[in-house]
């Protein structure tokens, strides 16, 4: 068997993305034209069943104000993995991430990620 490559992981869960995985409440904002927007919590997800590690969290700033969360990955070694971060404009900055403990079960977002834990899983059995 062909183990995956980290950009095999990469592409699938990149055109896994669609509205309908997105955070419900900003999906009327998501485009093509910048795919990654609202995908960072499932997509985190997504990745840490895959490879593992731990989940960070950081804050969405605008003109120092909190607006939101971002959600990413960290690896062995501190390696960080974040495919979701050019969703951000330059008004945008995030804050240094903190781990957070998985939840036992995933209640908020979960069709989405589950959505787009399934579509991963098809494309990278067909990418074997």
């Amino acid at each position: 068997m062909t183990p995956l490559l980290l950009t095999d992981i990469e592409r699938a869960v990149r055109s896994s993305w669609g509205p309908d995985t997105c955070t419900p409440e900003f999906r009327e904002y998501w485009t093509p034209r910048n795919p990654a927007r609202d995908q960072c919590g499932v997509t985190a997800m997504v990745v840490n069943d895959l490879l593992g590690g731990e989940l960070l969290r950081g804050e969405v700033l605008v003109d120092g104000q909190r607006t939101d969360y971002h959600w990413w990955n960290r690896l062995g070694l501190g390696v960080e993995i974040d495919l979701t971060r050019e969703q951000f404009g330059p008004e945008e900055t995030v804050t240094e991430g903190m781990v957070v403990a998985r939840p036992p079960q995933i209640v908020r977002l979960r069709e989405e990620y589950e959505l787009l834990r399934d579509r991963v899983a098809e494309k990278l059995k067909a990418a074997r």
